[in-house]
Parts: structure tokens; sequence; C-alpha cells
């Protein structure tokens, strides 16, 4: 294959393309401090893929049987950023026999030949600190049967980027990206003899950021929990490396660390999993359990809400429901309108579930999966409770018009825990408050629901009242929607007025409803970042339509009578994101 012209400018800002080059000549490090041991955790599956020419980036699978990385075609800058970014070295490291290290081996030097002086799409903070990281872990595994000439252009290029990150980490945008630049360059100032001066005004930078980023609850203002469980494992990383080189973690950094591990915790599912909202999936296989021991951290999250997020379980059950408003501003560009949504995981087995972010399917499905008709919760005349400025289709846009108030009451029900909540998102254009109560049972069992669109004030019911008379007397259609996850089978039962839930464990739910709306089975998608397109799964829909100032439907989610308190639940066939 021909190779490709490197696309000069794209990625990079045009200053990290100037100290990208003028940094080029940074003399070598001297070699590791002591050997590294990687603290990444790779997938052996997807290192086969790479092995065998099939590369699967940001939803995109590009199949090239000669298996040249940077030879590849690149469907979209997203693509390109992860080949960039060297988190596939964790795949492959994870394989580790002779004919995928000499595959990494030829990948990564080449990467050197064609970008190391500076070139390229790879030269952000971001980017950088992530791929230092990785080559800086995986090593041992790189420089095994090297000649000293390619160790030493190795180490050259390791100073280059190391140098690199220290007169750009600033720039990085806030949040995770910054994150991953200051780790990156403290890890190679941790590693990399001869650059330790480097790593106390990092340290220093890094402990800055966690008290500026790192809320008391410990919370990222994305509200993303797959961000957060990014930072915390770039967290656990360098508190590690610090004692493994004779260094006490910091107080801010260690305090950051004690405030995120519990917030995770409690954002974690029945089946080990993140909830996903605003953007955020269920995490890499392995890293939530991995990050929490490494941590040492044992404290759950006290009573209340953890980053905005409502807990219940009990029993095999976990409830998870976004109780605050979404993220605003410069952290509003990947929040979804989720308010008072909900997911439901049965032992190891998702039930219902968020759609999800679609950001890796195109802009379209980006677009879909950020509005309310996409999430486990009511939405009023198809709008969405927050929305993209002015009619924008742009899907990268920050939500605007959101709820602003959302009060929230936690409290224990006569047989197990409440969860009351409302939000004023639909008040602006109708009028209506919408509130939602949830009731899990001490057993975890049974989930009972409620859902009220009401006019609280006198001069709410008349803005709604005169809606209604704009319309001819026609009132708002309401859907209240549970998507739920693909290995669920979903059945019309009792003559329609009930809904059959088959898990692949064996477990059986029935999902009934009072009587006052419309129960019908709908198509859904199911947008998972590590597949090469949305999956088809179907959704519940509970239809009514909101014609007087007071609109309630109650529900529920049971466990039918026969089905067992415990199973053993060992086959994970469909749950791991596979080709």
């Amino acid at each position: 294959m021909t190779k490709r012209t490197i696309p000069e400018g794209s990625g990079p800002r045009l200053l990290d393309r100037v100290h990208a080059r003028l940094t080029r000549w940074t003399p070598a490090p001297e070699g590791f401090v002591s050997p590294p041991e990687p603290r990444t955790i790779g997938s052996f599956a997807r290192g086969r893929q790479l092995v065998a020419g099939n590369f699967l980036f940001a939803g995109h699978l590009v199949e090239d049987s000669g298996a040249d990385i940077w030879a590849l075609p690149f469907p979209d800058p997203a693509f390109q950023e992860e080949i960039h970014g060297f988190t596939w070295l964790d795949d492959m490291a994870a394989v580790g026999d002779i004919p995928t290290r000499q595959r990494a081996q030829a990948w990564v030097w080449e990467w050197i030949d064609l970008y190391g002086p500076g070139r390229g799409p790879g030269w952000t903070p971001a980017l950088t600190g992530r791929r230092i990281i990785r080559w800086i872990n995986h090593a041992v595994f790189l420089l095994q049967g090297q000649s000293d000439e390619a160790k030493a252009a190795f180490f050259k290029s390791l100073g280059h980027q190391t140098r690199f990150l220290e007169k750009r980490w600033r720039s990085a945008p806030p949040g995770l990206a910054r994150f991953e630049a200051l780790c990156g360059l403290i890890h190679a100032a941790l590693s990399l003899r001869g650059i330790s001066r480097l790593l106390d005004p990092a340290v220093t930078a890094l402990e800055q950021l966690c008290r500026d980023d790192i809320d008391a609850q410990g919370g990222v203002a994305t509200r993303n929990p797959e961000d957060l469980l990014e930072v915390f494992t770039l967290l656990t990383w360098v508190a590690a490396a610090k004692s493994d080189a004779g260094h006490t973690p910091g107080e801010a950094l260690q305090g950051a660390i004690e405030r995120i591990a519990p917030t995770l915790r409690a954002l974690r599912h029945a089946d080990g999993c993140l909830a996903r909202f605003h953007g955020g999936g269920r995490g890499v296989e392995g890293r939530l359990d991995t990050a929490l021991a490494t941590s040492g951290i044992k404290r759950r999250h006290a009573d209340g809400l953890a980053m905005g997020y409502a807990r219940l379980s009990a029993g095999r059950t976990s409830v998870i429901l976004d109780a605050a408003a979404p993220p605003t501003g410069r952290d509003a560009f990947n929040a979804h309108a989720s308010t008072l949504a909900f997911e439901l995981t049965s032992g190891r087995r998702p039930l219902v579930v968020n759609c999800g972010s679609g950001a890796v399917f195109g802009p379209d499905w980006r677009r879909a999966g950020r509005a309310t008709p996409s999430h486990s919760t009511l939405c009023l005349n198809n709008a969405s409770s927050a929305r993209l400025p002015n009619g924008s289709r742009d899907a990268r846009s920050p939500l605007v018009d959101g709820p602003t108030h959302v009060p929230v009451r936690m409290t224990h029900a006569p047989d197990g825990m409440r969860f009351q909540g409302g939000h004023d998102g639909y008040l602006r254009s109708y009028g209506l408050t919408h509130a939602r109560t949830l009731e899990l049972t001490a057993d975890g069992r049974a989930l009972a629901g409620e859902d009220l669109l009401v006019a609280m004030e006198l001069r709410e019911r008349q803005f709604f009242e005169q809606a209604i008379h704009n319309r001819d007397g026609e009132g708002f259609p309401l859907a209240i929607r549970f998507h739920l996850h693909p290995d669920v089978e979903a059945q019309l039962d009792m003559g329609g007025v009930a809904v059959s839930l088959a898990l692949k464990s064996g477990e059986l739910w029935v999902f009934r409803h009072d009587g006052s709306g419309e129960l019908r089975l709908e198509p859904s998608v199911f947008l998972e970042k590590n597949r090469l397109k949305p999956r088809a799964t179907t959704q519940i829909v509970l239809a009514s339509t909101a014609q007087d100032p007071a609109t309630r439907i109650r529900w529920s989610l049971s466990k039918a009578q026969d089905t067992p308190i415990s199973i053993r639940d060992l086959n994970r066939d469909g749950m791991d994101g596979a080709l």
C-alpha cells in the first residue's frame, strides 16, 4: 500500500506544531530509573484483531491485510486520534507473543520515523500524554530484542515528547485532556533519568488541577461517569508511580483519589460497569475494579447524590438515576438531556438502559443520543428537556435551556428505598413540572414508579391552559420510555397490559402500568463505542396526553414470582463489546 501524505496541521494548533518542532533537539534521557511495569490493561481479543489487520477505532473498522497502521485511510479525525494515542499498545501487550511484539515494535518505530520530528496529528498535549504513558508502561515489551540504535531513537523520542509536554500542557482543554497531559509529564519525570527537575512543577500543577476540577463530592463538571473513571485511573497511576519511586503522594492528589473512589462505587451497577450518562460508556473492561483496588480506598459514598446521580440498590438490583441539571457552558458539549432518566441492572444483566452516546457513529447519531427520547424518562410533546442553541444542527453544541431547578429527596420507604425528584425543563415551554418517584423494595425484586406532569402555581396553570386553548383544546402528547438492553427479550403479555422481559440469565421481569396510558413496544437502539454500528433493541413506551394541569401515570417493574432469588450467571455472551 502506498504511504499516505502526512496531513500537516490536522489536529494540533499552530503553537502545538511550533513547539513540536522547536523541542525536537531535546537531549535524549539516559534510560529508565528502573524497569517500568505496565499499569494499563488491554483486551487480548482486540490485540489479536489488530495483528490480523482489523483496525476498529472510534466506531470505524478498516481492514488492511498488510496490517500497516500508518498507511490506513482515516475515516475521520477521531479514528486518527485514537491511533496516535497508542492505547492499542495495551491490547497488543495483552497478547504478548513474539509476532505481536514484533508488529507493535514496527509500528512504534515507524511512528518515530514519520512523526517523531514533530509532524502530524499526534502532537497535542492530551495525545502526547496518553502516548508517553503507554510507551513507558510497555517499554520492556517494546525494547526486547532491539538494537542499541533503535533504543536510542526510542529514548530520543520520549525526551522530545516530554519536553513538548513541559511547554504545552497548559494549552490542553480543561478536564480529562489536561489530566492526561500532566499525568504523562509526571510519568516521564518519574521514569526517565536526567529529567527529574520536571517532576515538582508538574506535580504542583496536577495538585492544583485536582483542587480545581474535582469537587468536594468527588465529581467532575461534565458529570460523565467514564470521564471520572479515566481521571481516577490516571491519578491512581501517578500515586502508585510516586510511591514506587520513594515519593509520598501529595495531600491534594491523595484527597482527590479519596473523594472520587466512593463516587465511582455509587455509579457502578450491579454488573460492575458504569452507568451510561452524559456521553460516557460502560468503561474499559476491568478498569474500574482495578483502579478501585489500586487506590486502596474502601469507603462508600454517603447518603445522597453522587455527582448528581441517585442510587437505589438492594439484593441483586441497582438503579442509577440522573438527579441533577445537565452541565452548562464549556462542560456541556457532550451533555445529554437526561434529567430523571434511570438505568436498572439485575445481577450481571442490564435491563433498562439509556441509548448512550452516538458520537462514534457520526453527528446524526450523536445528536440523537443526546435527546430526551433516547433516555429512560418522560418526554413531553417529543421535545427534549434541554436543547441545542437556536435550533442548531451542530451535534457538538452545548446544551442550553435545560432544567435549572431539580429538587430531590431520598428516604426509606416502608419496604425499601424511595427517590422523589422533579425538574423544570418543560416549565418555560408548557408551564409543567415533571416529578418522578421510584421505590425499590428491600429485596430488590420490584421497582414501583410514578411520573407526574403538573402545573404547580396559578400562573403556570394559566400558561398551560392558554397553551391548550391555542391548540383548540388538544392536549400535548407524552411518552414515558424504558429502553431495554439488546439482550432482553420483550413480549406483550396479558392482552397487552403487561410486558414480559426475559434476561439471558434466566430471570424474568414483568412491566405493568395503571391503565392510564397506552402500552407499546417500539424499536430502539443501543449505542456502544466498540461496535461498528448501533445495535437494534426494543423500548417500552407508555403513551398518554397531558390534557389537564396534572397528569399522573403509575407503573412497575418486578421479578416474576417463579424467578429464583439467586442465579449463578457466568455467561456474558454479547456483553463484552465484540465486533
